[in-house]
């Protein structure tokens, strides 16, 4: 789908006239992929890097245009997996139009609220930093997140909790790769604005783009070494409770083994059998003699298996 705005009196306009300023290619199909190689000269290997989610951000100058692949958070719809996806787009500027190739069309959403927007360049880089504040807003609610999950996870204990920790965490991986290779996009263009002869408040965006960027990248990496901290102590606290659980199972039965000691015992009617003609109080201390015995015997086996492991070791 191709959606066309125009820049008028300060702000993003729609329309129908194809010769706008903007032009957006929301997940194009095949007649509007052949638009963008005939009538635009984008090549197919830059058209499947704007769809490909998994393509790292870059910048390519040409003689009429620049062509950049930006990476982009996806929009969070909730729910249990609690998974923060990253995206590509593809931006196509020239000093007179500007396309933009995306999955979607909510990228040029919200554009001009900042500041009024009278050429493309404008659009541009209010589309940049829109996104870089999107990345904030979603670091500010998977801070939110982590510390219910915290909470819930004091209170359960449970396995669910912990694998949507691991999940926020694996996220924030992303994030730190995209605001990367975003910030090297953000100073090549700074570079290029520069012998190009942007107008200072131009460059004075761009470096503001820099400097909110890395601040972003920044703080998706204090927020991913915290999580790395938080799981390896929820994993160690939930195993100093299950060794806490078999401890208190283990003396249980150590408490219950004498009585079912002395139960066997005097249940032991083969035994009874065989010793008639043996007066009972000198049968039955015999046997736990001979049961203290190979107790001994087997506490003494263990010990020289031991003692022959350390050696070997």
């Amino acid at each position: 789908m191709v959606i066309c705005f125009e820049l008028n009196e300060g702000a993003l306009r729609r329309t129908e006239r194809e010769s706008a300023e903007v032009l957006l290619f929301s997940n194009p199909d095949s007649d509007e992929r052949e638009l963008l190689r005939e009538r635009y000269k984008v090549d197919e290997h830059a058209l499947a890097s704007a769809l490909d989610p998994d393509e790292v951000s870059r910048i390519e100058f040409h003689p009429d245009n620049l062509f950049l692949i930006w990476k982009r958070p996806q929009n969070y719809s909730g729910g249990s997996n609690l998974v923060f996806e990253v995206s590509s787009c593809g931006l196509l500027f020239s000093p007179d139009r500007l396309l933009v190739i995306a999955t979607d069309d909510s990228q040029l959403s919200g554009l001009g609220a900042r500041r009024p927007l009278h050429t493309p360049l404008d659009v541009l880089l209010d589309l940049l930093l829109n996104n870089i504040h999107h990345y904030l807003g979603h670091l500010k609610v998977i801070k939110l997140v982590a510390r219910e999950l915290q909470q819930q996870f004091n209170a359960s204990m449970s396995n669910r909790h912990l694998m949507q920790m691991f999940s926020l965490s694996e996220s924030l991986i992303y994030y730190i790769n995209a605001l990367h290779s975003n910030g090297a996009v953000l100073t090549r263009l700074r570079n290029h604005g520069e012998k190009e002869h942007f107008s200072p408040q131009t460059l004075g965006l761009i470096d503001d783009l820099i400097i909110e960027n890395n601040q972003c990248y920044k703080q998706a990496e204090i927020y991913s070494n915290v999580f790395s901290g938080l799981i390896d102590a929820r994993g160690n606290l939930m195993n100093n409770s299950m060794n806490n659980l078999l401890r208190k199972l283990t003396l249980i039965n150590v408490v219950f083994l004498p009585l079912n000691l002395i139960a066997s015992i005097g249940g032991m009617s083969e035994f009874s059998m065989m010793t008639a003609g043996t007066p009972w109080w000198v049968a039955y201390p015999l046997f736990l003699l001979a049961m203290a015995l190979g107790a001994a015997g087997m506490v003494l086996g263990l010990r020289r298996i031991a003692r022959g492991g350390d050696k070997a070791g």
